[in-house]
């Protein structure tokens, strides 16, 4: 009698969390009828844009698009599956396999990753400025807490490099949450400190050491945090002509008027240098869906083709600065997204 009491409350306990993960899923669409996306502010004039078009073409409410920063809408985007949580997390670089793993940790396990296109870092200054060239090296000079491992003291560009301007250095640019920080330290930070032999030597013998030197950046009044609207620090090089910004291309792009771009090693960003590489901070850019949010969610299936329809050649996003990917990145973006194949993490960094 005992045992068959057991195995009763064995059973029935099952098909309760059974029943309590299918309700989980359910929920992504049962509490609400819209898209929700978080993430990154670069993807953000995107992913807007091809949410109006596909409103437009299906009848289905304009998707709910949150610009967080990538790392912020990651955080959210991992806490979990169902109606509380976002279907889509926009990025402006990829995804970390930590991130990877507090999603699997939290439920969320099935996730499609797909390229939508290419961006650049930017340096810009105001249409007035001094009109800097920099390289890499002096980017890294200027804004590293502590240049191959020494504390910064430069105070001025000339400082840096007896050929820039005399000017104090003074450079607005995204948080620790956005993708385009991160990017920028990996991109610009990172290959201007292994122009050095001995910290390219560094990355070799002590990692986490050379990240550090490498990427870990000097505060206020040098390098000044303005959250995560690139129209604001558009606003600052306006009223702060000596000093830069850091922003995504498509933004440089749409202000021609009020800022110009600073070469980097010798290239300016332009569609054509970030589409063929040539220019150094160049960078893919995502968008990465919960597949158990897919035929739950309203139109999410058709909401991410819409994206990757205004993201192919000839598309309405290229004339917003998204740069269009190669063909075979291309071809495989549209491949996930048509099969909703998950990422395997394993290929993660």
């Amino acid at each position: 009698m005992a045992k068959t009491f057991a195995l009763a409350i064995g059973v029935a306990t099952a098909a309760l969390a059974l029943s309590a993960c299918q309700d989980q899923a359910a929920s992504g669409g049962g509490a609400r009828d819209y898209i929700s996306a978080v993430g990154s502010s670069t993807v953000y004039p995107f992913a807007t844009a091809a949410g109006e078009k596909f409103a437009e073409a299906t009848g289905n409410k304009v998707p709910k698009i949150d610009s967080t920063g990538t790392g912020g809408g990651f955080e959210r985007f991992c806490q979990g599956v169902g109606g509380d949580t976002p279907d889509i997390a926009n990025a402006s670089r990829r995804i970390k396999k930590k991130e990877f793993d507090s999603c699997a940790a939290n439920g969320v396990k099935d996730i499609v990753e797909i390229q939508i296109g290419i961006d650049g870092i930017a340096l810009g200054e105001a249409a007035r400025g001094p009109g800097f060239k920099l390289t890499e090296e002096d980017v890294y000079k200027a804004l590293a807490a502590n240049p191959y491992g020494k504390p910064n003291t430069a105070k001025t560009w000339k400082d840096v490099n007896p050929a820039l301007p005399a000017v104090g250095i003074s450079v607005f640019g995204p948080p620790s949450t956005s993708g385009t920080y991160d990017a920028f330290k990996e991109l610009i930070m990172g290959k201007g400190c292994d122009a050095d032999p001995a910290m390219k030597a560094l990355k070799d013998s002590d990692k986490d050491k050379h990240e550090a030197v490498c990427t870990g950046l000097r505060g206020a009044p040098f390098y000044v945090e303005q959250g995560e609207n690139d129209n604001l620090i558009i606003s600052k090089l306006d009223k702060n002509p000596s000093s830069l910004g850091i922003f995504g291309f498509s933004y440089l792009d749409a202000n021609k008027d009020k800022i110009k771009a600073v070469p980097v090693q010798g290239v300016s960003p332009t569609y054509a240098t970030i589409a063929d590489g040539s220019y150094p901070g160049s960078r893919p850019l995502f968008v990465y869906v919960k597949k158990a949010h897919v035929g739950v969610i309203p139109g999410l299936a058709e909401y991410v083709a819409e994206v990757l329809k205004g993201a192919a050649e000839g598309g309405y996003l290229a004339p917003k600065g998204l740069i269009v990917s190669p063909k075979a990145v291309a071809d495989a973006a549209n491949a996930a997204a048509k099969a909703m194949t998950p990422l395997d993490g394993s290929v993660l960094k």
